[in-house]
């Protein structure tokens, strides 16, 4: 299998050698990547082997580079399915389980029938089975008690829980600058 331009992405670290974002994770195509080491926003962290060279100049591709100035993370998330689905960390809040996003559903605590409305004090991630089973009942009314009560999150809970699923793919040279929830290896 041969290696092509698009296998370079770069890490993005902010000023602070914090990742921009674990989940998803802060990465720059090597164009982008490039293209901000020439216009002199990024500092090169660490360089990838592979020479790229135009007949003025030739460099090393990144694979980690530092924003010049700090970028502020949100105060507040956007409330997006996706946002819902990881501060619930990916879990149905009635029977624990952990699913792919894409077997996961919201679900309305107080039904929208009912007069609840779609907030982050009213959503929570569910299975399709309890949520079928919830249905349009109050949680009393159901017996189906949300795990954690729904709350709106700050960037920072999010970027925490964003910690807990790393990519399938991790650059070596990335691995100092990410600190996810797993257990080193020992040896």
């Amino acid at each position: 299998m041969s290696v092509g331009v698009n296998d370079w992405p770069a890490l993005v670290l902010n000023a602070d050698f914090r990742p921009l974002s674990y989940f998803p994770l802060s990465l720059w195509s090597w164009h982008e990547s490039v293209k901000a080491v020439v216009t002199n926003r990024v500092n090169v962290v660490s360089e990838y082997d592979q020479v790229i060279s135009s007949p003025s100049f030739a460099l090393r591709v990144p694979s980690v580079i530092s924003l010049k100035e700090y970028v502020a993370a949100l105060r507040m998330p956007a409330f997006t399915r996706f946002n819902v689905f990881l501060r619930d960390r990916f879990s149905c809040q009635y029977c624990g389980v952990a699913l792919p996003s894409h077997e996961l559903t919201f679900d309305h605590v107080v039904p929208r029938s009912r007069g609840g409305r779609t907030t982050w004090d009213n959503v929570v991630t569910a299975c399709a089975p309890c949520n079928l089973r919830k249905g349009g009942r109050m949680p009393s009314r159901a017996g189906m008690k949300p795990k954690r009560p729904p709350a709106r999150p700050s960037s920072y809970q999010l970027q925490e829980n964003g910690r807990q699923f790393p990519p399938n793919f991790l650059h070596e040279s990335w691995r100092d600058y990410l600190y996810w929830d797993t257990e080193l290896d020992s040896s």
